[in-house]
């Protein structure tokens, strides 16, 4: 069961300078920064706040590494905003699973591991109404890692 936003992504050019926007004009801190080799980002995720089934919703920033990466193709054919939003669940086999036998293209055959130690897929967008759809299982513990 899909239990909260657990983050919108945003793409963007300059990770840096966005996260300064972020930061200054609503006053949002970095929670966690890393780069994603498989799926070629550097992100840095700001908590927006925690929520009741205990994890957190953040803004997930999304700088491309390279050109031919997923976020950069999207970056180059659509430019900086948001690219995807994704549901917490606590169990991203079973709704996946779930999802997709309502018809809905799932992209990954198995989760593949996300920000700090999530486990997630996606959805097509072409199956969500042009919404590039996450889902997310967050990892046990989550711990601020700059």
């Amino acid at each position: 069961m899909l239990t909260r936003i657990d983050h919108i992504g945003i793409a963007c050019h300059d990770l840096d300078t966005t996260v300064e926007f972020y930061r200054a004009t609503y006053g949002f801190e970095v929670f966690h920064t890393e780069v994603n080799e498989e799926q070629g980002v550097r992100e840095a995720m700001l908590k927006i706040n925690e929520t009741s089934d205990g994890g957190a919703s953040y803004l997930q920033l999304l700088e491309p590494t390279r050109e031919d990466s997923a976020v950069g193709k999207w970056l180059a054919k659509n430019g900086e905003g948001v690219h995807h939003i994704a549901f917490g669940t606590a169990d991203v086999d079973g709704d996946a699973a779930d999802i997709r036998d309502k018809g809905v293209r799932v992209l990954y055959e198995e989760p593949r591991t996300g920000s700090m130690g999530s486990r997630i897929t996606f959805l097509h967008p072409k199956d969500c109404h042009g919404v590039l759809t996450e889902l997310v299982t967050s990892a046990a513990v989550e711990s601020p890692e700059h």
